[in-house]
């Protein structure tokens, strides 16, 4: 460095940082080997405090002022025992603005989703994100803790490490809570209050506060949402006959609308007058003061379905309360010739929802069908 260089250094009497950025937490202040004129004004601002630090520790701190560094209880080391120029012998320290600040709008997800029980989905994957809010409570602590030496600390640094601990906390808190998955969007300000009053001694020890914490987003897996409209559409219909009744009562007005729509207006006009009528006739109201409102829908025995034949496939039996298999259809024929596989013998395949007697399936009904009965033991 040369001399004129080194003089005017000497000559910067104010110390000061002025933050243009939104995201930075600490910044060192720069000074050729750290040399500071003796009587230099320190210029603190509103949301900031220096932190000066002499030969590797804290020294002191200084809040929002106006501050003349010419007091003796300041770290001293003299870089000059003496300038012709009649220059004061400059200290030497590091000086570091610590912004104090709120940083806000800072992002928090769950990268993999949450498995949580439900009363009504049972099992359930469930997504979170949101924002929050923080600030450095503690700048001693902070520079100890987390900052270090480095000399421009910004968020970026730290917000994993926080994350991380946020998504903790909360897949924690939601599972505690036991609150129904449908309830939760309810509840969003006092899950965030909550996790916000759990995480902050947390936040605390690293010289942070956590000053606000949102919940704005816990989201089911598509294909769970999905499923879910289909139901909220099934519950907006209500009664199935009333509501094709409804639409043929819609086709009939644009029927009359546009008496030039030719056939296709007929057919469709009739294919919803035969609709309505089918289920008129199909569909019945039974009273039964056991159902609620006093009536359920009866099918008539003519219009019940028999369950379809599933695909010859492998088939599992349960036998004495164990289960066994699986079994190809062959082998079920020879079960059901040593009397192994009866009318009643419990059966399951893939694609089954549950276990279901043998007579239920109409390609092991008709196979046992064809099967003769085991001989008495005394022929």
């Amino acid at each position: 460095m040369g001399l004129w260089q080194r003089l005017t250094g000497e000559l910067i009497d104010v110390i000061e940082w002025v933050d243009d950025s939104a995201d930075t937490m600490v910044y060192r202040y720069e000074r050729e080997d750290n040399a500071i004129k003796y009587g230099a004004m320190l210029t603190v601002r509103e949301s900031q405090v220096a932190v000066f630090v002499n030969e590797g520790q804290i020294a002191d701190v200084f809040p929002p002022g106006l501050y003349q560094l010419e007091t003796n209880n300041l770290p001293v080391l003299t870089t000059l025992q003496s300038w012709p120029a009649g220059f004061n012998s400059p200290f030497k320290a590091e000086v570091y603005f610590v912004s104090t600040k709120q940083f806000t709008d800072q992002k928090w997800g769950t990268k993999n989703p949450v498995m949580l029980r439900d009363p009504e989905f049972t099992a359930v994957r469930l997504r979170a994100f949101g924002t929050y809010s923080m600030r450095i409570s503690d700048p001693v602590r902070f520079l100890q803790e987390i900052a270090g030496t480095d000399g421009y600390f910004t968020t970026q640094e730290i917000t994993d490490q926080l994350r991380n601990m946020i998504v903790s906390r909360f897949s924690s808190a939601l599972g505690e809570s036991n609150i129904p998955i449908l309830d939760l969007a309810g509840n969003y300000d006092d899950l965030g209050e909550y996790i916000t009053a759990l995480i902050s001694p947390e936040f605390k020890e690293y010289g942070l506060g956590l000053t606000k914490l949102l919940v704005e987003n816990i989201s089911l897996p598509e294909e769970v949402e999905k499923a879910l409209d289909k139901k909220t559409s099934m519950g907006i219909v209500g009664d199935l006959s009333k509501y094709v009744q409804f639409e043929s009562g819609q086709a009939t007005s644009i029927a009359a609308a546009n008496p030039g729509g030719g056939a296709a207006s007929g057919i469709g006009l009739g294919l919803g007058i035969a609709v309505a009528n089918r289920l008129g006739h199909t569909l019945t109201m039974e009273p039964a003061a056991s159902y609620p409102r006093g009536y359920r829908t009866v099918i008539p025995s003519s219009a019940r379905q028999e369950p379809p034949a599933l695909p010859n496939s492998e088939f599992y039996l349960a036998l004495d309360g164990v289960q066994h298999g699986p079994f190809t259809m062959e082998q079920l024929n020879e079960k059901a010739g040593d009397g192994s596989l009866t009318l009643t013998t419990l059966v399951w395949a893939p694609g089954m929802a549950d276990w279901l007697p043998a007579s239920q399936l109409n390609n092991l009904s008709s196979l046992l069908a064809r099967t003769p009965p085991p001989l008495p033991k005394n022929a």
